[in-house]
C-alpha cells in the first residue's frame, strides 16, 4: 500500500471503482490510507439505501424480497471493510490507525441502524414466524433463523429508548476495543530487549540469533533484539542461558497493556466490562456470559464451567509431575534459585532433551517454512482434491504475502489463498484467518478469497539462512490453514452462512482437526527434509517427536485453562462495576484456583485481545478446548478407518464440516460426520490428563 495521501473524490477513489485486477483482488498498489474514510462512508450510504428499498417493498414480505435481499445487501461495504480490516491487522500505519479510530463508532452505529431498523426487522420477523409454512429448504430456514437472531441479539426487539441506548453502547465499545488493540500493538512494537553483545546471546541456537538480528534490523537497531512477540519471546525463554535477560523479556511480554500513560489498557478494559454488563442487562441477562453463551453449542456458562472443571484438576495433577521433573533437572545442574515463570521453558527444554534425546535445534532444520507449506497443500490435495498454484502476479499488500489460485480435482477454480507468514512491525501478534471475499451464490457466484496470517520469525535471507519452524510453529501453520480450508471449501448459497461464520465453539474444529496431519509419519517423512542436505527426517526423530508429544502438555493446558477460567469468571460477574484493579483481581482468582506463579496464564487481562480487541471471544475463550473435544474424537474416524487419508472419511469431513458453513446446526453437522456425539475421553488421552 502506498503512503498516505490527501482525500480523493468518490469517482476517483480506487476503493469505489470496479477492481480490474486478477480475481477482483483489492488494488493494493493504488490504495492510500486517505481513501478509506470517504470510501467507507460512501459504502455505508449505499448500504442504507439498499436497506430502505427492502424495508419499503410494496409486496408482502417473503424469503426472496426480504431474507435473500438482506443477505445480498451491503456488498460494497463488505468489500471495502474487508480490505480495511485486513490492512489494519497485517500492515498498519499511523495513518490507518487514525482512520480506524475515527471510523470505529460510525461503523458500529451503521451496523446497529441496519440490524435494528424497525421496518426491516418487521418484515424479517414476519417471515421468521411463518418459516415452517413457506416451503423453504433447510438452508433457507437456517438463513431466516440466523438473520433473525442477529437482529434480536443486536437489540431489534428492545423498546425504542432501549434501542437508542444499545446503539450508543455499541459505538462506545467499538471505539474502546480499537483503542485496546492499538495499545497492545504499541507495546509490542516498543517493548524491546536489546542483546548488545555476544555474551547476551549465550545459549541461543542459530535460528534464534537470526530472528533476533532480523528484529533489530527491521527497527533500525544495531545487533540483536527481542520483541514481545511470541515467535521471538518463547524461543528466547527456551534457550537463553542469561537468566536476567530471560526475566526482562518475560516482563516485557506479560506487561503489555499495563504500562502507565497513554497506552495503558487497565481502565480501557474496565470501561469495556462496564458497558458489556449494561449490554447484557438490556437483554435481560444477569451477566455478560449469559448473553454471550446463549448463541453457542455450550449454551450456558454452567456447561462451559463443567468442561473446564473436568480438565483443570487433572491438569494440575499432571503439572506437578512435570514440575518435579524440572526440579530434579535443576538440582542435577546445581541450580539453587527458585523456579520462576521466566525459567520454566528453559528447564523444560533441558528435561525434554535429556529424557527424549529431542533437541529443538536439531529438529528445526527439517522444518523449513516452504516445505511445511507444501506439506499443508499436499494434505489438502490428498484429502479434498485441492491444488494450490502460486501466482506472483496477484496484487498483495506486502512483499511477504504469497498468492495462490486454488483448483479442485476437476480443474475448476475454487478460490484464492493468500499467505502472510512473518512477524514485522505494524502487524499484530498471533495467528489468524480472515476473508477478503466469502463464497456465495446469492446475487451471483462469488469464489472466496481467504487470507492466513502467521507471525513466524523470518530467517536471514542475506546470510543464506531460511525460515525454520519449530514443531509448535508447524502446528500453528496447519491450524490456520485448517481455518483457510473452512473458507475455501465452503459450498453454500448465502453469504451469511459461508465459511467460518459458524458458532464460536464450532469454528475451531476445522482448524484443530487439521493439526493432526502435521504429526503423521508419512507426511513428515515426505516433507520434513533437512534444508542443507535434503535428507528426510530420520524415523528415529519422528519416533522421538511422538514419544514427547505429551511432554509439557500439562503446562500448556494449565496456562490455557487459567485464561479460560479467568475470562468466564470475569464476564460472569453480576456487579454493575468491574473490579477496581484488574491485575489484583486476576492475581486473587489465580491464587484461589491454585495456579503456580511459575506457570502463569496464556494471556493476562490487560493484553487479552481475544476478549477486549473485539467481542468475538469474550466469555468464549473456552472454545479451543470445546473444539478440541470434537477434533480429538473426530480424528478417531481416520484412526478407525486405518488411514489418515481414508477417502470415505475425508469426504464426510469435507461435506459435513468444511463445506457446510453455518447452513447446518453444528451439533447436527458433527453427528453427520462422526455418526454419533463426541466423547471427552480422546481429549484427555491426547493431553496426557489420564493419570494411571
Amino acid at each position: 500500500m502506498n503512503n498516505p495521501a490527501s482525500g480523493t473524490a468518490p469517482q476517483s477513489n480506487p476503493l469505489l471503482q470496479d477492481w480490474q485486477t486478477p480475481h477482483g483482488l483489492p488494488p493494493f498498489g493504488r490504495l492510500d490510507a486517505a481513501h478509506f474514510e470517504p470510501a467507507l462512508h460512501e459504502a455505508m450510504r449505499v448500504h442504507r439505501a439498499e436497506v430502505e428499498t427492502i424495508a419499503a417493498h410494496a409486496a408482502a414480505p417473503d424469503f426472496g424480497n426480504t431474507v435473500a435481499a438482506i443477505d445480498q445487501a451491503g456488498r460494497l461495504l463488505d468489500r471495502v471493510a474487508a480490505c480495511f480490516y485486513n490492512l489494519t491487522s497485517s500492515a498498519t500505519t499511523p495513518a490507518l490507525q487514525a482512520v480506524q479510530r475515527a471510523l470505529a463508532a460510525p461503523l458500529a452505529a451503521h451496523s446497529s441502524a441496519v440490524l435494528m431498523h424497525p421496518a426491516l426487522f418487521a418484515r424479517l420477523d414476519a417471515v421468521h414466524r411463518q418459516r415452517h409454512a413457506l416451503g423453504l429448504d433447510a438452508e433457507q430456514r437456517r438463513l431466516v433463523e440466523r438473520l433473525h437472531l442477529d437482529s434480536v441479539r443486536a437489540g431489534a426487539q428492545l423498546a425504542p429508548a432501549a434501542r437508542g441506548r444499545y446503539a450508543a453502547l455499541m459505538q462506545q465499545l467499538a471505539s474502546l476495543m480499537t483503542r485496546f488493540a492499538q495499545n497492545v500493538l504499541h507495546d509490542e512494537s516498543h517493548g524491546i530487549v536489546a542483546l548488545p553483545d555476544e555474551a547476551a546471546l549465550a545459549g541461543l541456537p542459530d535460528f534464534v540469533r537470526a530472528a533476533a538480528r532480523q528484529a533489530a534490523a527491521e527497527r533500525g537497531l544495531p545487533g540483536h533484539a527481542i520483541t514481545p512477540s511470541r515467535s521471538l519471546v518463547v524461543p528466547f525463554l527456551t534457550f537463553s542461558t542469561r537468566r536476567e535477560l530471560r526475566e526482562a523479556a518475560w516482563r516485557a511480554w506479560v506487561g503489555r497493556g499495563e504500562n502507565a500513560g497513554e497506552h495503558d489498557n487497565r481502565e480501557v478494559a474496565r470501561d469495556i466490562l462496564r458497558l458489556r454488563r449494561e449490554q447484557a442487562a438490556l437483554h435481560g441477562h444477569a451477566c455478560y456470559s449469559d448473553y454471550a453463551l446463549a448463541d453457542t453449542m455450550a449454551g450456558t456458562r454452567q456447561a462451559v464451567q463443567g468442561l473446564l472443571d473436568e480438565v483443570w484438576p487433572r491438569a494440575l495433577t499432571a503439572l506437578e509431575i512435570e514440575r518435579q521433573a524440572l526440579a530434579d533437572e535443576m538440582a542435577a545442574a546445581g541450580e539453587s534459585a527458585a523456579l520462576q515463570a521466566w525459567d520454566w521453558r528453559f528447564w523444560a527444554e533441558r528435561v525434554r532433551s535429556s529424557r527424549y534425546a529431542l533437541d529443538d535445534a536439531e529438529i528445526k532444520p527439517y522444518f523449513r517454512l516452504e516445505n511445511m507449506v507444501a506439506a499443508a497443500f499436499d494434505c489438502a490435495q490428498r484429502l479434498f482434491g485441492l491444488r494450490f498454484t502460486r501466482r506472483d502476479d496477484l496484487p498483495v499488500y506486502h512483499p511477504d504475502v504469497i498468492g495462490y489460485e486454488v483448483h479442485d480435482a476437476a480443474g475448476a477454480l475454487v478460490g484464492v489463498f493468500l499467505q502472510d507468514n512473518f512477524a514485522r512491525a505494524g502487524k499484530r501478534s498471533g495467528a489468524w484467518m480472515s476473508s477478503l471475499r466469502w463464497q456465495r451464490r446469492n446475487g451471483g457466484e462469488a469464489r472466496p478469497v481467504i487470507l492466513n496470517n502467521n507471525n513466524f520469525a523470518k530467517g536471514d535471507a542475506a546470510a543464506g539462512e531460511p525460515t525454520l519452524l519449530s514443531m509448535d510453529d508447524a502446528r500453528t501453520l496447519f491450524h490456520e490453514f485448517g481455518h483457510g480450508l473452512h473458507g475455501l471449501l465452503s459450498d453454500v448459497t448465502y453469504q451469511r452462512l459461508s465459511g467460518t461464520q459458524v458458532l464460536r465453539d464450532f469454528v475451531e474444529l476445522p482448524s484443530q482437526i487439521f493439526e493432526h496431519w502435521i504429526t503423521e509419519p508419512e507426511v513428515l517423512q515426505c516433507h520434513a527434509r533437512h534444508w542443507r542436505t535434503g535428507e528426510p527426517i530420520p524415523r528415529s526423530q519422528i519416533d522421538k517427536l511422538h514419544a514427547a508429544r505429551r511432554f509439557n502438555q500439562a503446562y500448556e493446558t494449565v496456562r490455557y485453562t487459567a485464561s479460560a477460567l479467568a475470562d468466564l469468571a470475569l464476564h460472569s460477574r453480576t456487579d454493575a462495576e468491574p473490579p477496581p484493579d484488574l491485575g489484583a483481581w486476576e492475581a486473587t482468582l489465580l491464587a484461589s484456583l491454585g495456579l503456580p506463579a511459575a506457570v502463569g496464564m496464556n494471556h493476562r487481562l490487560v493484553h487479552f485481545q481475544h476478549l477486549f480487541a473485539s467481542a468475538g471471544y469474550a466469555s468464549q475463550y473456552y472454545v479451543y478446548l470445546w473444539a478440541e473435544v470434537l477434533d480429538a474424537d473426530g480424528y478417531g474416524a481416520f484412526t478407525e478407518a486405518g488411514s489418515p487419508f481414508d477417502a470415505a472419511v475425508a469426504e464426510r469431513l469435507r461435506r459435513h464440516i468444511y463445506a457446510a458453513g453455518n447452513s447446518v446446526a453444528p451439533q447436527d453437522a458433527y453427528t453427520a460426520f462422526r455418526g454419533r456425539a463426541a466423547s471427552v475421553v480422546p481429549l484427555l488421552h491426547k493431553r496426557g490428563l489420564v493419570i494411571s
